[in-house]
C-alpha cells in the first residue's frame, strides 16, 4: 500500500515495488507550494477518475495510474471502500492527485492554503 506524506516542503506519494509496477512509474514528490487547493472526494471513489489511463483498473477495487482526459493529467491512486482527496496542481507534470487516504479531512485541514496563502 502507497503512504503519502506530507512535510513544510512537499507532498510524496512512496509506492511499493508492486505498486510502481502497476503505476508504471516510481515514487512522486511535488512542491507545497504547487498545491492550488485540495478537497475530499465524495461518494465512491474509484468511479471519480475518468479518460484514458496508463497503469492497472481492477472493477471495483483498485485503482493506480496516470488518468488522462480533455488535455489534464491526473495521477490516481485508490481503492475500493476507501475515502479519497483530490489535490490539485498547478506547473506540476500531473494536474492533480486522487489519493486515497484513511483521513481525508485531515488531510485537507493540512495542505488547504490559508488566506494569507491563498
Amino acid at each position: 500500500m502507497s503512504t503519502v506524506t506530507i512535510t513544510a516542503d512537499a507532498v510524496t506519494v512512496r509506492l511499493s515495488a508492486a505498486e510502481k509496477a502497476g503505476a508504471l512509474r516510481g515514487d512522486l514528490r511535488v512542491p507545497r507550494s504547487a498545491v492550488r487547493s485540495v478537497e475530499v472526494v465524495e461518494g465512491v471513489p474509484l468511479r471519480a477518475p475518468r479518460g484514458l489511463r496508463t497503469g492497472l483498473a481492477i472493477p471495483g477495487a483498485r485503482k493506480l495510474g496516470t488518468w488522462h482526459r480533455s488535455g489534464t493529467r491526473e495521477f490516481v491512486d485508490v481503492r475500493g471502500g476507501q475515502a479519497a482527496v483530490r489535490i490539485h496542481l498547478e506547473g506540476q507534470r500531473y494536474d492533480s492527485l486522487l489519493l486515497g487516504v484513511d483521513d481525508p479531512r485531515a488531510v485537507v485541514a493540512v495542505l488547504a492554503p490559508t488566506p494569507s496563502e491563498a
